[in-house]
């Protein structure tokens, strides 16, 4: 080889490995730097069929270069909902309780084995943490007895519902917070209409003498619709929110109306009729409802209380006691008889409560005291007397309740059909699906899980508008006559002349008789 041959040999290296050391637009690196890497991962490495791995060795040093060009600081991820809840639940288990003062809950293995029996429930899971967040509101609350009522359904969140009796003093002091603000909402009325009053002084205006009807009052706190109070939840270890008592006008337009709850207390509920409140007044006067009509327990668990008082007597027709002396009844026997079934909670009535309320004319008194013109429109407007609307008693049997079309009220089983002696009884409400009670012996619980809506066999059909208010009445004095013809017109214009003309005529011939 000569020496020109090796010349241009060198040159062309020289320029090749200038080749090889030009970077790459897209890695940032050249061709001689990653043969050199990859020959020296062979060199510390040797394996044994290099050559076979040479493209996976290039493929991993490439790799290795990339991550090692990464920050090495990085960000810290978000905390997501479920990490936040499980905390939340955390706490739940390591909360203590004094051993000396039990608190009052049922016994929380028994019914979840139980409802595990029926096929219903929140599963075994859930049903455990639901109770040790109902145990920690009976500990913040003070609370004299609570259960879980049920979990309603939402398309955003769900509501865990808890059932307790109002806490000695709280009936009071509600009432007086309720009395408060009606006596704040009536000042400000009355200077409302002072204010107008004193800007029409000027100028009087015609006022409207119609007064709207008075509302139905809600029951008293601890009776009827309102004898217990209900918190809820969207998931165990969340606060618990309390919800507002229940008028008989939520109740009413509730039965108006379907709709399906958000998980948001404080959602409005755009509906027709309107509904006169939020989402939490609407579940409230849902959990009535269904509670008046799903609430059952085996006949003889409870009885009417006995009362002396002839004033009383209503009072004691609405409320029942534990009967120390029951006696469990056979499975089988309940089982087979809806009549060993009864309803332990009172009947809401059509007027939205469970004690009728009279809502007639004001007592003769009142009317001769009042001689305004004002209470007079008012008397006017009052409704009539009417008859008093009388619900079933306390402890009826469900057998007597109606069905749906061609479907019965209830469905009773039997949770096991192979071991009969160590079944347990349970009831289904197809009126309210998703209501379920069991008995077993001298055991029951009610539960409900749902979302909250009643059966219907038919589509929904929103209640028609009200016809429109006649703003006068017809008839042939205020009736616009019809505008005359030209014929007619002609016709009483002959007619008119001739009537002046006879007019002209014995007006002259009684001058004509005075002359004389």
């Amino acid at each position: 080889m000569g020496e020109d041959t090796m010349k241009m040999r060198m040159e062309a290296a020289h320029s090749f490995k200038s080749f090889m050391l030009t970077k790459s637009t897209k890695s940032n690196t050249n061709l001689y730097d990653h043969l050199t890497k990859v020959l020296m991962k062979v060199m510390d490495e040797r394996p044994l069929d290099a050559v076979d791995m040479l493209e996976d060795i290039s493929i991993d040093v490439k790799r290795a270069s990339f991550e090692n060009q990464q920050n090495v600081i990085q960000e810290i991820p978000e905390v997501v909902a479920t990490e936040v809840l499980a905390e939340e639940q955390h706490k739940l288990f390591t909360q203590e309780m004094d051993q000396e003062d039990p608190l009052p809950l049922p016994n929380v293995s028994e019914i979840a084995f139980y409802l595990e029996q029926a096929g219903v429930g929140l599963g075994r899971e859930e049903m455990i943490r639901a109770f040790l967040a109902i145990r920690q509101l009976v500990d913040s609350q003070n609370l004299q007895r609570c259960r879980l009522w049920g979990k309603i359904l939402g398309r955003e969140r769900n509501y865990i519902v808890a059932e307790a009796e109002y806490p000695d003093g709280e009936e009071e002091e509600e009432e007086e917070e309720e009395e408060k603000e009606e006596n704040e909402t009536e000042a400000v009325e009355a200077e409302e209409e002072d204010g107008e009053e004193e800007e029409n002084i000027e100028i009087p205006l015609p006022k409207s003498s119609y007064r709207p009807p008075r509302p139905v009052p809600k029951e008293p706190i601890g009776s009827g619709a309102n004898k217990f109070v209900y918190y809820v939840c969207s998931e165990p270890g969340l606060p618990w929110i309390k919800l507002p008592v229940v008028t008989p006008a939520q109740i009413v337009a509730a039965r108006q109306i379907r709709k399906f709850f958000t998980g948001r207390l404080d959602a409005p509920v755009l509906s027709y009729p309107p509904f006169p409140g939020n989402e939490s007044n609407y579940l409230r006067a849902q959990i009535a409802r269904i509670s008046a009509g799903t609430q059952v327990s085996p006949q003889g668990y409870y009885k009417v209380v006995d009362e002396d008082d002839e004033e009383d007597d209503q009072a004691s027709r609405d409320t029942c006691e534990v009967n120390p002396d029951f006696e469990s009844i056979p499975v089988v026997n309940m089982v087979e008889s809806l009549t060993t079934w009864v309803h332990h909670v009172q009947h809401i009535l059509m007027q939205g409560r469970c004690t009728w309320e009279s809502m007639g004319a004001k007592s003769k008194e009142t009317s001769f005291n009042d001689a305004d013109e004002d209470n007079d429109d008012e008397n006017e407007n009052e409704p009539e007397e009417i008859d008093p609307e009388v619900g079933p008693p306390l402890l009826t049997p469900i057998s007597e309740d109606e069905g749906i079309s061609n479907t019965p009220a209830w469905t009773v089983m039997s949770s096991s059909s192979h071991l009969s002696q160590h079944a347990i009884a349970v009831v289904r409400s197809n009126i309210w699906p998703g209501a379920f009670a069991y008995a077993c012996e001298k055991n029951f619980e009610n539960i409900y899980i749902g979302w909250g809506q009643k059966d219907i066999v038919l589509g929904y059909s929103p209640p028609l508008p009200p016809l429109p208010q006649k703003q006068y009445l017809t008839g042939p004095e205020i009736t616009e006559d019809e505008d005359p013809s030209r014929e007619r017109e002609l016709e009483m214009e002959a007619i008119e002349k001739g009537a002046e003309d006879m007019i002209d005529d014995e007006e002259q011939d009684d001058g004509d008789d005075e002359d004389d």
